[in-house]
């Protein structure tokens, strides 16, 4: 008996073969990102190939640049979050929760590089969608941390505005310590630590000021 023909609907490796491409996509704008090239000026053409498909295989990925760019900023805003949450949860016994949390964010920053130049670059110049997109993913953040802290017991007489104002300042110093990380020579332990506690102490600054936080009349 004859094989039935297999049609590419039916093929069981297709679906693991686009997941592959969307991936090569991603990872092939990255790529040419860190070759010191602006996101928003690489074409569609360029990236597939760099990524080694052909130009019609983009556009069953992606419509644009634009919405591969944005796939990049979800990225970083899901994985990151979920990381710093789960240093939030672990035990205080084990250690400074601002501490730990700072250690995941280094480490994080660390092996995804090629990430956080784009969201660096993107954030302050290039594609308004983009801008936006990282801006909305600040106040996605900014909002879960708060949450988080007053779930903790933490600043339980400080307004709401105020705890989400003082979260967005921590959040503001970490995009900006991004920037220092990448540029932080490899094989330098000790300046490492020494951007580490740098990095700790600004956010225990920003801390101290909400705990000390009162409301002026009128």
């Amino acid at each position: 008996m004859s094989e039935p023909e297999q049609t590419p609907e039916s093929d069981p490796a297709r679906p693991e073969r686009k997941t592959g491409t969307r991936k090569a996509l991603l990872q092939a704008a990255l790529t040419l990102v860190g070759e010191g090239r602006s996101f928003t000026s690489l074409g569609l053409r360029e990236i597939a190939r760099q990524a080694d498909v052909v130009p019609n295989a983009f556009y069953r990925h992606f419509r644009n640049t634009d919405e591969l760019g944005l796939e990049l900023v979800e990225e970083v805003g899901i994985t990151l979050r979920r990381l710093l949450r789960e240093a939030r949860r672990i035990d205080v016994s084990k250690g400074s929760i601002l501490r730990r949390s700072v250690r995941v964010y280094l480490d994080y920053v660390k092996a995804n590089r090629l990430l956080f130049q784009f969201i660096s670059t993107e954030r302050s110049g290039g594609s308004r969608i983009l801008r936006l997109a990282i801006r909305t993913d600040v106040t996605h953040f900014t909002n879960e941390m708060a949450q988080d802290i007053r779930a903790l017991g933490r600043f339980a007489d400080l307004p709401t505005m105020r705890l989400q104002m003082v979260c967005g300042l921590i959040v503001m110093t970490m995009l900006a310590a991004a920037t220092d990380i990448l540029d932080l020579p490899p094989g330098q332990p000790l300046l490492e630590n020494e951007m580490e506690e740098n990095f700790v102490l600004q956010l225990q600054v920003i801390l101290l000021g909400g705990a000390h936080w009162r409301e002026q009349a009128g």
